[in-house]
């Protein structure tokens, strides 16, 4: 018989085994071999790890066996925690506790502390081997349809409407901002229906106050709780309405603090006024007078009322309806000295967190969803880290459901993160060997997953930030095979997956579709300086349907200097047409943004080359990336076999349109002074730095010519700067465009070489008037000047004008030689010759020509 003491209700204890024999002595010698073979056996004998069964059948003064099981995963941790304080040898190899079906309520966080740590020969490990929820939400009943009216109810919504007490949380009213019902988020009621919006008039940052237009039949008298959501470049605010000021047609809202203060001081993002493409978006919420269509709902905390409009596929008799109750569902946290260690989260499904610092604050953001603490424009600017800097923020990081402080060797795997109000799972600092695989990210409100230091609450977010306890840095950290969709649903300017300072950090083959802003997002600091941020990489992930709501986007994007980090072979695609973007063409596949360095951005797939290259710093190398990145990529990115069930889970994709990249031909032209012009080598590592060919760059006395493409400007008016040049010219007036395809009925050769020459046209108006004349109609009128041009395999034929200089582009296919190719455009052709004779006059030398000499011809420098 065993001893009771060594029984704890998880399975025999090892050191028990090893006594059974002791009988061995006082029995006939001939059992003795027989015995101790057994004891041999049983010493050589590896035991199991030790199970913990949770169950909600279970009572957590049971031992926790799965006959016994306890009831709460507080229990069992504890219980795990006990077992090691205690060293107890029953778990050499491990604590798996084991949870049964089912949702699991919570009404404080589950937090796990160094005490709990593993090892690796004895991990702990939390696993569902069905469905188990761990949720921080209420579920609400006692729904009545709403008889007789309600102050302020619109009338189309009389007879409509349903209604119960809010429900009692802590010991009051429960305060949320999100409702769930069967599963599905329901609308905080707002006064423009559907997608709309409506556009700010104006916004005084003296006065803090916003001017909006009044829609007709939409009453404001009723601000009690009222909010305003206001959409400004690449994030949104919340504001909370303090009053509202009626004149006329207009409305002239202000706000609490201290939001109000920072709205109106922070400089970057702030409202958007603009004739050409609208002033900032916005729609006011949380007003019974805005509950108005099926799928709203609004909360009267001051008549305990919870009002609800159904769907027609929703009874409220039976429906499910759950609202959040607590920030934090899960919480590791360790410290830098003793972290938790070796703890594994299997197939666990973690819903309904709330985050209400939006209702008790407001929410002003910088960017990425961090929240502005202070921020203002600076009077004289310039810092000990960037002399032009001309504003200062501080700021803080939004609640998440999970998050993970000072932890290493952790892991969550196929593992659901749904129906969440903030951010999803956070690895906040001091993280190392974790690993995120194989998970569902779907309906959260603000980033799927964050990782890495961003800024300290008490450090200017544009510091350079390392640390001298390297402990800090989250390091060598995994983020892989997750799939992040319908994400950034409530804070439209988080992102999908979000790395602060981290260092050796791994994103690779995750899937991330329907966010309103930017896919993934690496780096902080906006700064060239190094930093704690080196070793990174983000590869062969698929990023799909960004850009829901936010521009100034990309489906990955960077900030501040890395090295040795790479972004490769990642596939972007399908950005939507966002409705009240502020510049309608400010959209990136890849966007490398201010002080990013020392990457190589490599094999990425992208439909056309839409890149911004912004205040880069040095050593970034650009090389094949763009449509024609081979198949075997394309079909790599994204989930690996064994994680693609995950994706029958994808939301269902917006029918607002996807963007399209109109792709045209440009050309630059730098002027330099006496002859000063970059060398051949100084200029390929230009090129290499800014997604460039090398020989697409052309020299001529002086001048420095590129021809590429019009997706690039934007970029090479900035980097162009730095190559010093005396004057940088754009011509992006294509005036003449013959093209083989369209011109000969012959498809071009796979690969060309360009010529290019420059001219000037002569200076008498009248006549450049007619220069340009006989090139508008010379496809019709002089039919065998381009018949001349077939003949002599010209591809393609391009003459752009600035002022009046030209720029003409000769295409010939590759190999070949312009002064072998060119006779034949007049060979039994005399009317090229007469043209040529016509555009004599009209055409010119550039300045530095020598006497008679008007056509110059670029050399490419490769």
């Amino acid at each position: 018989m065993l001893r009771e003491d060594t029984y704890h209700g998880f399975g025999y204890a090892y050191r028990d085994f090893v006594r059974l024999p002791w009988f061995v002595s006082s029995r006939t010698n001939r059992y003795k071999p027989f015995f101790i073979a057994i004891l041999l056996f049983l010493l050589s004998f590896k035991a199991s790890a030790v199970d913990i069964y949770v169950s909600l059948k279970g009572i957590d003064t049971n031992l926790g066996t799965k006959e016994k099981p306890l009831a709460t995963l507080h229990a069992a941790i504890r219980k795990a925690r006990e077992l090691r304080r205690l060293n107890d040898s029953s778990i050499k190899n491990g604590v798996k506790i084991i949870m049964g079906k089912g949702i699991y309520q919570l009404h404080e966080p589950v937090v796990l502390r160094p005490e709990d740590s593993g090892t690796k020969d004895s991990p702990t490990e939390i696993i569902a081997n069905e469905k188990v929820v761990l949720s921080g939400g209420v579920k609400i009943k006692g729904w009545k349809k709403l008889s007789g009216n309600v102050v302020g109810l619109p009338k189309e919504s009389i007879g409509k409407v349903w209604v119960t007490d809010v429900p009692n949380f802590d010991g009051s009213d429960l305060q949320f901002r999100q409702l769930w019902v069967n599963g599905n988020k329901a609308i905080r009621a707002k006064n423009y229906n559907g997608d709309a919006m409506g556009r700010i008039l104006s916004w005084n940052k003296e006065t803090e106050t916003c001017k909006i237009p009044i829609q007709k039949g939409i009453n404001l008298a009723n601000v009690k709780g009222m909010e305003m959501l206001i959409h400004q470049w690449w994030a949104i605010a919340n504001l909370r309405v303090k009053s509202v000021k009626v004149v006329g047609k207009e409305a002239e809202l202000s706000f609490m603090q201290p939001e109000s203060r920072i709205q109106s001081e922070h400089p970057w993002p702030a409202p958007w006024i603009s004739d050409q493409t609208g002033n900032s978006a916005f729609y006011l919420f949380n007003a019974i007078q805005f509950l108005n269509e099926p799928g709203e709902w609004f909360g009267d905390l001051k008549n305990h009322k919870l009002y609800y409009w159904p769907k027609s596929s929703e009874n409220m008799l039976n429906a499910e309806v759950i609202a959040p109750a607590i920030e934090n569902l899960l919480k590791i946290e360790g410290t830098v000295d003793n972290p938790v260690s070796f703890v594994n989260f299997k197939g666990i499904s973690f819903e309904h967190s709330t985050w209400l610092r939006p209702s008790k604050h407001g929410h002003v953001p910088h960017q990425a969803g961090m929240y502005m603490l202070d921020a203002y424009k600076l009077k004289t600017a310039g810092t000990p880290d960037k002399a032009a800097l001309e504003n200062q923020a501080w700021v803080g990081r939004p609640a998440s459901a999970v998050e993970v402080t000072y932890a290493n060797h952790t892991s969550f795997e196929n593992c659901r993160f749904e129906h969440l109000a903030s951010t999803g799972l956070d690895y906040k600092k001091g993280t190392s060997d974790n690993l995120i695989q194989g998970n569902l990210f779907k309906d959260v409100g603000g980033s799927a997953i964050l990782i890495g230091t961003f800024s300290d609450e008490a450090t200017e977010v544009h510091l350079p930030y390392n640390p001298s306890d390297k402990r800090e840095i989250s390091t060598n950290d995994r983020i892989e095979n997750n799939l992040i969709t319908d994400v950034t649903n409530e804070d439209w300017g988080a992102v999908g997956i979000g790395a602060g300072y981290v260092r050796g950090i791994k994103i690779l083959h995750n899937e991330i579709s329907d966010v309103s802003y930017s896919g993934i997002s690496m780096g902080w600091g906006w700064t060239k300086t190094q930093n704690a941020m080196k070793d990174n990489t983000i590869s062969a992930n698929k990023i799909h349907h960004y850009g829901k709501h936010m521009y100034d986007v990309a489906g990955i994007y960077t900030l501040s200097a890395q090295p040795e980090s790479f972004i490769t072979e990642n596939v972007i695609d399908s950005i939507y047409k966002a409705p009240y973007a502020h510049l309608p063409e400010h959209w990136f596949y890849l966007y490398t943004d201010e002080g990013s360095s020392y990457f190589t951005i490599k094999n990425n797939w992208t439909p056309s080359e839409k890149y911004l290259q912004n205040a880069n710093g040095p050593n970034n190398l650009w090389e094949n990336n763009g449509p024609k990145v081979s198949e075997r990529i394309k079909q790599q990115a994204g989930l690996e076999k064994p994680f693609q069930f995950l994706l029958k889970e994808k939301s269902v994709y917006s029918n607002r349109g996807i963007n399209q990249a109109e792709d045209k031909s440009v050309v630059f032209e730098l002027i330099f002074k006496n002859d000063n012009l970059p060398g051949n080598k100084d200029l390929e590592n230009f090129a290499k730095e800014n997604n460039l060919q090398a020989s697409s760059i052309y020299k001529w006395n002086n001048r420095l010519v590129i021809y590429t493409s019009s997706l690039k400007v934007e970029s090479l008016q900035q980097t162009l700067k730095r190559l010093n040049a005396q004057e940088i010219k754009l011509y992006d007036n294509l005036f003449y465009d013959f093209n083989r395809e369209k011109n000969c009925g012959n498809k071009p050769v796979a690969e060309w070489d360009n010529i290019i020459l420059s001219a000037n046209l002569v200076e008498d108006e009248k006549m450049q008037k007619e220069y340009l004349d006989y090139h508008k109609t010379q496809f019709e009128k002089w039919p065998e000047i381009s018949k001349g041009f077939c003949n002599a395999e010209f591809q393609r034929l391009a003459i752009f004008k600035k002022d009046r200089q030209l720029m003409l582009i000769i295409s010939i296919p590759k190999g070949k030689k312009l002064d072998d190719l060119n006779p034949r455009t007049t060979l039994n052709n005399p009317k090229v010759d007469e043209w040529n004779a016509i555009m004599k006059k009209y055409q010119e030398g550039i300045e530095g020509t020598k006497p008679d000499e008007v056509w110059v011809f670029f050399k490419p420098i490769k």
